[in-house]
C-alpha cells in the first residue's frame, strides 16, 4: 500500500460495497436472520441425518447452497454430528467435491481447485501450499496485513465511533490478498464493486492481474503472483508451468476464498467480546488470549456453517440411504457445538481444552489460507485494542445481529472509544 493509497478508503464507500443487508447478500441467504443452533441441537439429537437442506429444515425458505440449478433435481440430505461431518470431508472418494463423475471428461476439466478431487487436487493445491504454512504468516503480516490495518484504522481513529464491520473488517482481507498479487486499494475496491453489482468482477480481475502475470514471468518479485507464475505442476509425471489462464483461476479462487470469509468471521470474533467485557479486559492484559479467542469463534460461530458434497456412490449414515449423486451438506456449525465433542458447546469459552474444529472445513480441501485469516483476525483486534482505548459497543447504534443462513456474519459492528 503507498503512501497516498489510504485516501482511498472512504468510509461511504466501504459501506456501499460491504453491506449484509444488500439485496445481493439476501440473494445467497443473507435474508434469514434467526438463531439457527437451536433447530441445529434438536436435529442432530433426532438424527443426526436428515433428508433436505439445512436451510428448508430449520424453517428457511430462501436460497440455499447446492440446491438450485442444476442441483433442484437431486436429493439433497444433511449432517448435524461432528464425527459424521468429519467422517464425510475425509472421504473423497465416497464424498466427492466435484458434481462430476470421477474420470469423466467434465471431471478432469475441473479448473476450480475447490471442485477437484483426489490426486489432482493434490498437484494443483502443491503449487502454493508453503505461502500459506503457519511459519509464513510473517510474511504476510509484515508485507501486507500490518499496514492494511494501520492504514484502515487511520482513516477513523479521530472520530470516536465506526461501524467495524464495513468500515474495517469488510477490507482487511480484500486489500491483503490482492495486495499479495500486486494489485492496488483503488483496483481492488473496483473489483470488489464489480463483483457485487454486475457480476463481472472476473472480467475486471483479468484485465488487471494479466499483465501481473507476465510482468512477473520476466521479473518475478516477492508476491503470491509470482509463486503461482514459477511453480511447477506435476500431470503424471510430465512437469509445466501453470499458463497464464491457470494462474488467474487460482489467483480468482484465492480471492473468492478468502475476501468475504474472513470479513465476517473478523465481526463475530470481535462483537464475542465486546459482549463479554470482562474477557475484553483479559485480551487486553494478556494479548496472548487471542488465539484461543479466534480458534473459539471458529468453533462458536462459523462464519460458513454449511458446504455441499457429492455422494460418488450409494451409501448409508446413521440408518439413512443416501442414493449416488445427492447432495449431502454437511453442516459444520451444529458439528462445532456437538456436545459429544465439546461440555457446554453454546457457551463462548476460550478457556475450554483445544481440539479440532470444523470452523475452516477438514480434510484435504480444509482452507489453504486458514492460518493468514488467522493472522489478520489476531493483529486487526490486536491493533484496535492498541489503538482505540476504552473501545465498546456504542450504546446509541441500533444492537447488531448476527445474520445469513450460509454466510454467517453481524450487520453491524457499532462501537465508540476515547479519541485522541
Amino acid at each position: 500500500m503507498t503512501t497516498n493509497e489510504p485516501a482511498l478508503l472512504d468510509p461511504a464507500r466501504l459501506r456501499e460495497l460491504f453491506d449484509l443487508r444488500s439485496d445481493v447478500y439476501a440473494s445467497r441467504g443473507g435474508a434469514f436472520d434467526g438463531d439457527p443452533y437451536p433447530a441445529f441441537h434438536a436435529l442432530r439429537e433426532s438424527g443426526p441425518v436428515h433428508p433436505g437442506t439445512p436451510g428448508e429444515l430449520v424453517g428457511f425458505t430462501g436460497p440455499a447452497f447446492f440446491s438450485g440449478l442444476p442441483y433442484s433435481d437431486r436429493p439433497h440430505f444433511t449432517v448435524f454430528d461432528y464425527a459424521t461431518c468429519n467422517e464425510i470431508v475425509r472421504d473423497g472418494e465416497t464424498f466427492s467435491a466435484s458434481e462430476h463423475a470421477p474420470g469423466s471428461a467434465a471431471y478432469e476439466r475441473e479448473q476450480m481447485l475447490l471442485f477437484m478431487d483426489g490426486a489432482r487436487h493434490r498437484r494443483h493445491r502443491t503449487l502454493v501450499q508453503s505461502s500459506f504454512v503457519p511459519k509464513r504468516a510473517r510474511w504476510w503480516i509484515e508485507n501486507w496485513i500490518d499496514r492494511t490495518v494501520h492504514a484502515l484504522i487511520d482513516t477513523f481513529a479521530a472520530n470516536g465511533k465506526a461501524d467495524l464491520n464495513v468500515e474495517y473488517f469488510s477490507a482487511i482481507p480484500l486489500l491483503t490478498i490482492c495486495g499479495s498479487f500486486g494489485i492496488g486499494v483503488a483496483d481492488a475496491l473496483d473489483i470488489r464493486a464489480a463483483v457485487t453489482s454486475d457480476g463481472q468482477g472476473m472480467d475486471l480481475f483479468n484485465r488487471l492481474v494479466t499483465p501481473i502475470i507476465r510482468a512477473r514471468r520476466e521479473e518475478p518479485q516477492d508476491d503470491l503472483i509470482s509463486v503461482l507464475v514459477e511453480a511447477e505442476l506435476d500431470d503424471d509425471g510430465v512437469r509445466h508451468q501453470l499458463s497464464d489462464g491457470e494462474v488467474l483461476i487460482f489467483a480468482y479462487l484465492l480471492l473468492a476464498a478468502g475476501s468475504g470469509t474472513t470479513w465476517k468471521q473478523l465481526g463475530i470474533t470481535l462483537l464475542s467480546l465486546l459482549d463479554r467485557p470482562e474477557l475484553l479486559e483479559r485480551v487486553r492484559r494478556e494479548p496472548e488470549l487471542l488465539r484461543a479467542v479466534v480458534e473459539e469463534s471458529l468453533r462458536w460461530m462459523p462464519t460458513d456453517p454449511a458446504f455441499g458434497r457429492f455422494a460418488t456412490r450409494d451409501v448409508e449414515l446413521h440408518g439413512v440411504a443416501i442414493p449416488r449423486g445427492a447432495v449431502v451438506h454437511v453442516c459444520f456449525g451444529a458439528a462445532n457445538r456437538d456436545p459429544e465433542r465439546w461440555e457446554r458447546p453454546d457457551e463462548f469459552d476460550p478457556d475450554r481444552p483445544l481440539q479440532a474444529n470444523l470452523g475452516f472445513g477438514g480434510g484435504p480441501h480444509i482452507c489453504l489460507g486458514m492460518h493468514v485469516a488467522r493472522a489478520e483476525i489476531r493483529m486487526a483486534i490486536a491493533a484496535l485494542l492498541k489503538r482505540l482505548p476504552d473501545l465498546r459497543l456504542d450504546p446509541d447504534a441500533e444492537p447488531p445481529r448476527i445474520i445469513g443462513m450460509y454466510e454467517r456474519g453481524p450487520t453491524s459492528v457499532p462501537v465508540v472509544w476515547r479519541a485522541s
